[in-house]
């Protein structure tokens, strides 16, 4: 067979493809697949029913109706894409067109609760690795022809597959081009993760702040994506990436929508001030006791005095010594072994600050604050990274100008935030601009029966969410 064989030279040695030929009627016909990556069931089925389905490949086509998916195709390179995929392609003696047979088996994660959104009450589906068992959990909750999944491949050598998706009804037509684009655009070898995704869709992405929200939670992908949002899933990635992403995002929590909102009103506010607190706590701490120590109360003076008395470090550099300490050790336990991580980071805390402070090396106040601020600094997890940097920073901002220094450094971050756009949203939405109505899903959260109106930060085509 001279198709078949010039289709096998397309393979490289390397390949773990098989070609099996056999009788189709009074044709020859051979069928090339990858035995790891597929259902040899499928196979065995489609050899038998095309072995009497027809005399073309388009008859064929139309007996195996068993097959879940085939597809007639012209292009050699598409079939190549195909097997390498887990599919098979069938070729037949005389024909030009190849046919596909949707044959794909591998081993995947079953769905469970997602390790990083573990929630009290509310859904505990996770999304997995595999984009198809991803795009059914959306469709599951919109079963609706308004929901719309465009099928992209990115990758010059992995061809990784990439659906972006959104309702059609709801979405902001120019938002959906703008990110289908950018998508289509990357010319990279392999897509390995949807992380891989975030610079090429981020409008500043050497910015310290994220500007690309994911989530590993069907339900809230779900809830985005009803919004307006545009969602993107990765094969092999359990991430699903949306946009446009508000900074306020990051203080919400799945739960939140399903507890009473006045509890969940009262956990918002907690929340925006633990993070305030764990920011600014060690860099004031410094700026105090480097320049205005004269403002601290007498006995408090007295005490911190005695506390730091022999100290060898000054206090700024003091304080980012403990702050380094503390993220060696919150890094090594999330790499170790989780059997050993959680004694790792409890034992190490304490030991390695106890022995410091004893050693004379830091002070104790300087220990506590630390640990304070590290601590609060979860209660907004997905911007602990980000959160930790600005700390960092206004730490030193206190030890060099004190309270002038911080400041400075509020007014700027403040000033920049005002100046991010995310796909036309603004980033600090609803509080810069102001929008009254979306303050209703903002540090505090209205019964969802007052939420009337898709959130007017989001740029869409339908703003109504519930009827009068």
């Amino acid at each position: 067979m001279e198709q078949a064989d010039k289709f096998q030279n397309l393979f490289d040695c390397g390949c773990n493809v098989v070609r099996r030929d056999f009788a189709c009627g009074k044709k020859n016909a051979a069928l090339f697949f990858n035995p790891d990556l597929t259902d040899s069931e499928i196979l065995r089925d489609f050899i038998r029913s095309a072995q009497s389905g027809g005399k073309s490949i388009s008859d064929i086509d139309k007996s195996v109706i068993f097959i879940s998916e085939t597809q007639i195709v012209t292009d050699e390179n598409e079939a190549v894409q195909a097997v390498l995929s887990g599919d098979g392609a069938f070729i037949l003696d005389g024909e030009t067109d190849i046919l596909v047979i949707d044959a794909k088996k591998y081993d995947k994660r079953a769905v469970m609760e997602p390790p990083t959104e573990t929630v009290v009450r509310g859904p505990r589906e996770g999304f997995t690795e595999d984009i198809k068992t991803n795009m059914s959990l959306l469709q599951r909750r919109f079963k609706s022809p308004k929901l719309c999944m465009e099928k992209l491949t990115v990758g010059e050598q992995s061809k990784t597959a990439v659906t972006v998706v959104y309702l059609s009804s709801v979405a902001d037509k120019k938002i959906v081009r703008e990110v289908t684009d950018k998508i289509k655009n990357i010319k990279i070898d392999a897509l390995i993760d949807s992380n891989y995704l975030v610079p090429y869709l981020e409008k500043s992405p050497y910015s310290l702040f994220k500007q690309v929200g994911y989530t590993e939670k069907p339900d809230v992908a779900a809830a985005k994506i009803a919004e307006g949002r545009v969602a993107i899933i990765t094969d092999g990635s359990p991430m699903v990436l949306t946009l446009p992403f508000l900074l306020a995002e990051d203080f919400q929590s799945g739960d939140d929508y399903y507890e009473r909102s006045g509890f969940t009103s009262f956990l918002r506010i907690v929340r925006l001030l633990a993070v305030f607190f764990a920011v600014l706590l060690p860099g004031v701490y410094v700026a105090f006791q480097v320049f205005h120590y004269d403002m601290l109360p007498n006995k408090f003076l007295i005490t911190l005095m005695n506390a730091v008395k022999g100290v060898p470090l000054p206090p700024m550099w003091e304080m980012m010594f403990v702050l380094l300490l503390f993220e060696i050790i919150r890094d090594a336990s999330v790499r170790m072994p989780r059997a050993v991580s959680m004694a790792m980071s409890i034992v190490g805390a304490i030991v390695l600050g106890d022995t410091a402070v004893k050693a004379g090396l830091v002070s104790s106040p300087s220990v506590m604050l630390a640990a304070l601020s590290s601590i609060a600094l979860f209660t907004s997890p997905n911007e602990v990274g980000t959160m930790s940097l600005l700390r960092m920073i206004v730490t030193l901002a206190g030890g060099i100008a004190g309270a002038l220094g911080i400041i400075i450094v509020g007014i700027y971050v403040v000033h920049y935030l005002c100046r991010m756009d995310c796909y036309g949203s603004p980033y600090l939405a609803p509080f810069a601009p102001m929008i009254a109505s979306d303050l209703k899903d903002g540090v505090t959260l209205s019964p969802r029966k007052d939420m009337k109106k898709r959130p007017f930060g989001i740029p869409t085509s339908n703003r109504t969410r519930e009827k009068e």
